[in-house]
């Protein structure tokens, strides 16, 4: 994986901003600690900050090709997945393939196949090319969205980045926020509508898009989306194809020349990748390294609730020795977390997911020490149905987006004359409305079954996306890549249309997901209830949370303060001090004390990176 970024300018020549590039290439060092390229020309430059991954020798960035009298040049993040037999296409095709990079047969594909080289790629990825002949610039992201483009547009002018802050080093690019950024900032947050990245100006290419600049014209066109049909296969089928897709999907992406090694929770979706992973490394004479991450003095101090039903760390010893693998288990003080809140933030940019981003960035750093790619197990709940909100009659029915359910409770600690301005629950209605629109409708399904259907598709397009830029933020700021082998898009495009009634068996979520893998796990693990990723129980935690959070209250230079409602923070204060029952403003482990986390992320944000808020 690495950093890329770009500036295009049809109005100036883009030479005489070889420091902005340069500066602009820095701020990615953490994604690309390997090497560093740069290449001008005259309305276009590229920036490329590489983490090696394959072909070490002759992957380097950006990367020209001419053949015949078509010529480009390529920035890119990602890997491919299908490289043998993309080759051999282009071989036939009569394009010459000079090295073992990926890099160079996605630049291939798009002197093949221009625009349409998007279909030919099956793989995680965002790139930019600059095609010298058509003088335009052609970009694309993948279609689950596991990797990052970011960019900014006005008039003849447009830069582009794997991160914001790579766009905001740039002079042009205003540091601001507007009345759309604070709802969703505020209403929607930490997740985000598709497209929108809180920042005035600067967009998030979307999942399975691509993009044209050409004469200052931008236009974003859709090559990939979620369609219905009719799931023709038994159930005995569907199980054996579940398995035939996961094991191709795992297997495929342990592809790499530098160490690899698994997240490991002792969950059924990390469990099911790293049994995958450890028989392929068997059969190449190798023991797979596996990694879990616990919490000081959890033992102590956990209480199971709906939401989190059992701790990790015996299961995913369990699964260790059941797999023999070489287990690592990494303990984070929860004290560490609560005082390093601003740590995620600045490897996002943006307020996110509290803790749970402080602990896996901190997770992320002791696992790069062994191993340059790990393969994590986000995406099963997404497609399979495992969160609570799939089959708990009080979250299935919600009208609003179930993993933030609790608008109004969560909207009350903010000043009322916000509220009246912004109208953020009409805000979020709108979005959610929009989402609703896009969910490709099979004629003739159950209502039981169209709902699930909506409720998959939400989890897909906007859930899972925020966990997966939380899982590039993270591990790519210590120069770690991370595969999600269950957003495969072939293995995600089956599972979307197999009946809930074949998920949810037996009040067993995720029920073809476990037939699948069986032998490959031990039962506990098989019958396992879902259990988010951990977030720690010591009262260290919530307690330093707190004090933080009153101390911002009583600072006259915090931009947030103005912002808030001080009687209700106050009583929210309070509140966090007694004992009350787990009921998560944000998916299923964000309560009480991660909202004060989130609060004095953004108090520090519009700090830190000088917002204006317009």
């Amino acid at each position: 994986m690495c950093g890329i970024c770009g500036i295009i300018d049809h109005a100036q020549p883009t030479q005489a901003k070889e420091n902005v590039l340069q500066a602009m290439n820095q701020t990615l060092a953490c994604r690309g600690p390997d090497q560093s390229g740069l290449w001008q020309d005259e309305h276009c430059s590229f920036a490329h900050r590489r983490l090696i991954v394959i072909d070490p020798e002759y992957g380097i960035q950006p990367m020209t090709r001419q053949i015949g009298d078509r010529k480009a040049t390529i920035v890119y993040n990602g890997e491919l997945y299908n490289m043998d037999t993309l080759r051999e296409k282009l071989l036939a095709k009569g394009l010459p393939i000079l090295t073992r990079s990926d890099t160079e047969l996605v630049l291939c594909s798009y002197l093949a196949w221009q625009e349409d080289c998007v279909d030919q790629l099956d793989g995680i990825f965002a790139f930019a090319i600059w095609d010298h002949n058509r003088k335009l610039l052609f970009a694309a992201r993948d279609r689950l969205g596991v990797k990052p483009f970011f960019y900014y547009h006005k008039e003849d002018f447009l830069v582009f980045a794997s991160e914001p802050k790579a766009i905001l080093a740039h002079e042009q690019v205003p540091r601001s926020i507007n009345a759309t950024g604070l709802c969703e900032l505020l209403g929607m947050g930490p997740s985000r509508t598709p497209g929108h990245a809180i920042f005035y100006g600067i967009q998030d290419l979307k999942p399975g898009h691509s993009l044209l600049f050409q004469d200052g014209h931008c236009k974003e066109f859709r090559y990939y989306q979620l369609t219905s049909h009719t799931h023709e296969d038994d159930y005995p089928a569907t199980v054996s194809k579940v398995r035939e897709l996961v094991e191709d999907a795992v297997t495929r992406q342990l592809v790499a020349d530098v160490p690899v090694g698994c997240l490991l929770s002792g969950g059924l979706d990390s469990s099911i990748v790293s049994a995958i992973a450890a028989k392929v490394m068997a059969s190449r004479s190798r023991q797979l390294a596996t990694f879990s991450v616990d919490f000081v003095d959890e033992e102590r101090y956990f209480l199971a609730n709906r939401f989190q039903t059992s701790r990790d760390a015996p299961y995913a010893k369990e699964v260790a020795a059941y797999l023999s693998t070489h287990h690592q288990e990494i303990l984070v003080e929860p004290l560490t977390l609560a005082q390093n809140y601003r740590i995620p933030l600045h490897a996002r940019d943006l307020p996110g997911m509290a803790d749970i981003d402080t602990s896996l960035y901190l997770f992320s750093q002791q696992i790069k020490q062994h191993v340059t790619v790990a393969l994590s197990g986000e995406g099963a709940d997404e497609i399979f149905g495992g969160y609570p909100w799939f089959y708990r009659e009080d979250l299935v029915n919600v009208n609003t987006f179930p993993w933030s359910r609790h608008l109004s409770e969560r909207l009350r600690i903010f000043h009322p004359t916000l509220r009246d301005t912004l109208q953020i629950p009409s805000y979020v209605a709108a979005r959610y409305e929009e989402a609703l629109a896009e969910v490709p409708v099979l004629q003739g399904e159950s209502p039981t079954e169209a709902r699930q259907r909506i409720i998959a598709y939400l989890n897909i397009t906007r859930f899972l996306v925020t966990l997966l830029e939380r899982k590039d933020r993270m591990s790519m700021a210590t120069g770690l890549e991370i595969r999600v082998p269950f957003c495969d898009h072939t293995l995600v495009d089956y599972v979307f249309n197999i009946p809930f009634a074949m998920k949810f068996q037996q009040d067993t979520p995720k029920k073809v997901l476990r037939d699948a893998v069986r032998d490959l796990l031990p039962e506990s693990i098989v019958k396992r209830r879902k259990t988010p990723y951990p977030s720690p129980h010591h009262p260290h935690y919530s307690e330093e949370l707190a004090k933080n959070f009153e101390q911002l209250l009583h600072d006259d230079t915090s931009p947030l303060l103005p912002l808030l409602d001080p009687t209700y923070a106050k009583q929210r204060l309070q509140e966090s001090r007694e004992h009350k029952e787990h009921d998560p403003w944000f998916g299923q482990i964000m309560g009480t004390a991660q909202m004060f986390d989130y609060l004095l992320q953004i108090d520090a944000w519009l700090r830190h990176y000088r917002i204006t808020i317009m």
